[in-house]
């Protein structure tokens, strides 16, 4: 029995079923679990760091864009979004209608301006054609402030044809570029006296061969000296027909083909008298008196001057030459005529 015993090896002693080798690798197998879960730890720890990383970078980023919007819109304006909603645009206006609204403002202001004249003083056809000329770039009244002096010293074409260019020019000079008018004034008197025996011409073909007489003043004499209906494009006409729509064009004389399409020849001439009447007293070029206007309700550029009625009552130029908020006064030649209803219309 001892021998048996004693013959016994370390393998018999170990546990039955594992053998050295087994330990090993089971030892190997644990450690490498081992080593896999401290791999997977780190890797989650990693994860949750970059997570953590990730959303306080999105904190911060968007706490950084609430405060830049915040300060860009303390600087801008509001947005689109929290202004009233623009009108939408104005549907074109058809040629039919654009004619009608046209005819039905001149028939306004016709009711406005009964009397409506020529400005400038003048007794015949020669006085009426001088006046005009002086009239470029200077006002009708300073021109009837100065051409008394001038008729008393040269009453016909003959007289100024024979004037001393020194003397006629210090005649002129209120009116402003007066060698230059002086100048077309020896040349229209001498013309009329040489080749139309000292007498106004009564056809525009004629009229504009004369040195410093364009369609403008040729249309001034027609209509207002022989009854020949013409349209005088000045300042204030093309002013106001671009201001209400009734053409686009800049040069005179296209100005002058599209009104005449516009209304028919018969009004051509007090029409140029009220479109410049209403210009020179309530449509100004600068402010107009919108709120004070009596065709507004058919006027296009309403609003582009003061809408207030008591702030635009003070912005009208009724008499020629008088202070805004005058009443306008019909002049002497025009006795009973009634002041036109300018305001509350």
């Amino acid at each position: 029995m001892k021998k048996a015993t004693a013959g016994k090896t370390a393998a018999d002693e170990a546990p039955a079923g594992k053998t050295p080798a087994k330990k090993v690798a089971a030892k190997k197998t644990a450690a490498k679990k081992t080593a896999a879960k401290k791999t997977a730890a780190k890797k989650a720890s990693a994860k949750t760091v970059a997570a953590k990383k990730s959303v306080t970078a999105k904190k911060t980023a968007a706490a950084k864009k609430s405060v830049t919007t915040k300060k860009t819109a303390a600087k801008t304006p509001a947005t689109p979004a929290q202004q009233p909603a623009p009108k939408p645009p104005a549907k074109p206006e058809s040629r039919t209608a654009m004619v009608r609204r046209a005819r039905r403002m001149n028939r306004e202001l016709a009711e406005v301006y009964p009397y409506a004249h020529p400005e400038l003083d003048f007794r015949n056809s020669f006085e009426l054609l001088v006046a005009t000329v002086l009239s470029a770039q200077t006002t009708d009244l300073r021109v009837n402030q100065t051409t008394p002096a001038l008729f008393a010293a040269y009453p016909t074409p003959e007289d100024m044809a024979a004037a001393e260019p020194e003397r006629l020019e210090e005649l002129i000079r209120p009116t402003g570029f007066f060698r230059a008018k002086a100048k077309s004034l020896l040349g229209l008197s001498t013309a009329l006296r040489d080749r139309f025996d000292g007498e106004v011409p009564g056809r525009l073909e004629d009229l504009v061969t004369l040195p410093g007489v364009g369609r403008k003043t040729a249309n001034v004499v027609l209509g207002n000296a022989f009854g020949v209906p013409g349209i005088t494009v000045d300042t204030h006409f093309g002013r106001l027909v671009r201001r209400f729509r009734w053409t686009g064009q800049q040069d005179p004389e296209k100005v002058e083909a599209e009104i005449a399409e516009i209304f028919p020849k018969s009004e051509w001439t007090m029409l140029s008298h009220r479109v410049v009447f209403h210009g020179r007293r309530v449509c100004h070029s600068r402010k107009p008196a919108c709120g004070a206007c009596p065709i507004a309700h058919d006027c296009p550029s309403y609003g582009e001057g003061e809408l207030d009625p008591e702030k635009a009552k003070k912005l009208l130029k009724y008499e020629m030459g008088g202070q805004p908020g005058q009443r306008l006064r019909p002049p002497a030649d025009y006795p009973g005529q009634p002041a036109p209803p300018l305001a509350g219309r």
